[in-house]
């Protein structure tokens, strides 16, 4: 389960990734940090999260966002894990890298394509503007 402790933000953007500090997490504790306890990583705008019993100190602008992402992955190469006979995390990371790509994808599609109502409304909107526009430019 990924995890996360926060400090005061300061960077530039949710997306930089200024701190990696990578350690393997004490399998002996089963349930990691809270997400509303402080850690001191000594990182100003750090965000401590584990991603599948990984801990990485990362920055960004948004820390609530950055922990919303770090559970995401998690969860995907939890998911993964479960259906293959794969120990190996770098494996299991590039499987999940493309469940993910393969959702953001079909998202992107589904978002770029209207639909075939959103179409019809969108030519009944339109010749209605017309309409208007040609009635204006009648009366002047």
């Amino acid at each position: 389960m990924a995890t996360a402790s926060t400090e005061s933000p300061t960077p530039k953007s949710t997306t930089d990734v200024l701190t990696t500090d990578v350690s393997k997490k004490d399998t002996s504790t089963k349930n990691a940090l809270p997400r509303d306890l402080a850690a001191t990583n000594g990182v100003a705008g750090s965000v401590r999260v584990e991603i599948f019993d990984q801990v990485y100190n990362l920055r960004g602008s948004d820390a609530d966002y950055i922990v919303q992402l770090a559970e995401y992955v998690d969860a995907k190469m939890r998911a993964v894990s479960e259906q293959t006979a794969t120990v190996d995390s770098v494996r299991l990371a590039v499987l999940a890298a493309l469940n993910i790509a393969d959702e953001y994808h079909l998202m992107k599609r589904r978002f770029e394509t209207p639909s075939p109502e959103a179409r019809q409304r969108a030519n009944k909107l339109a010749s209605a503007l017309d309409e208007v526009l040609e009635d204006t430019r009648r009366t002047g």
